[in-house]
């Protein structure tokens, strides 16, 4: 059993980290083998509209043609039992870095036939991290709710599987008073960050643990 993380946050020890790394573990005590990998240590690009992956009779139809570093990677999640995908949200939807690797991960496999299929060659379980700065009573305000259940059908309609977990509210700066975030009461923050987060961290545990089990 292998587990893939893919941190789409620029900071490895924050949030978006800490979640995925409870995910892992979570998944480590039911066996399994796992990795964490930082998209913003990496040199890609986003889809470039070549079309290889669709062109008939192409090598790379239902691949990636594009060499860079997310070439052995995306080999590499075709050998695993599950995924795990984690981003903060960045005015409205996952970072560029996650965003770029979702276009070249998900669009190879998408088929444009009537109906859609998978080009995927089997399925996997897959789980979508979310940490943010609104609060969960927030969310359809600001229309986030449809962007998470977006990537999740796509997900499931790819993998065969999809889950996600939302962390709202969350803890940005070590000191608020180093920065002009008057918006924010920073002492509820921390009340939130040690009281509520720690939930989170179970709660992504706990999901490391459900993607791990068979279909």
């Amino acid at each position: 059993m292998k587990v893939m993380a893919f941190n789409g946050s620029p900071r490895k020890k924050w949030n978006t980290a800490t979640l995925l790394e409870n995910a892992l573990e979570g998944a480590r005590s039911e066996g399994a083998e796992t990795e964490l990998i930082n998209l913003y240590d990496l040199d890609y690009k986003g889809c470039n509209s070549c079309f290889t992956c669709k062109t008939k009779g192409s090598k790379s139809y239902g691949r990636c043609a594009v060499k860079d570093d997310l070439t052995p990677i995306l080999r590499k999640i075709e050998e695993s039992d599950a995924i795990i995908l984690g981003s903060p949200i960045y005015l409205g939807t996952v970072t560029g870095e996650m965003r770029s690797f979702l276009e070249r991960l998900l669009f190879p496999y998408l088929t444009y036939t009537d109906p859609i299929q998978s080009l995927f060659p089997n399925k996997i379980k897959t789980g979508f991290i979310y940490t943010m700065n609104i609060r969960e009573e927030q969310l359809d305000g600001y229309g986030y709710t449809t962007m998470f259940k977006t990537n999740e059908n796509y997900l499931k309609m790819l993998f065969g599987s999809a889950e996600s977990l939302m962390s709202f509210d969350t803890y940005q700066f070590n000191d608020y008073s180093k920065v002009v975030a008057d918006r924010f009461d920073s002492n509820k923050k921390a009340k939130r960050r040690a009281e509520i987060f720690p939930e989170d961290c179970r709660l992504a545990y706990e999901m490391g643990i459900r993607l791990t089990h068979n279909f």
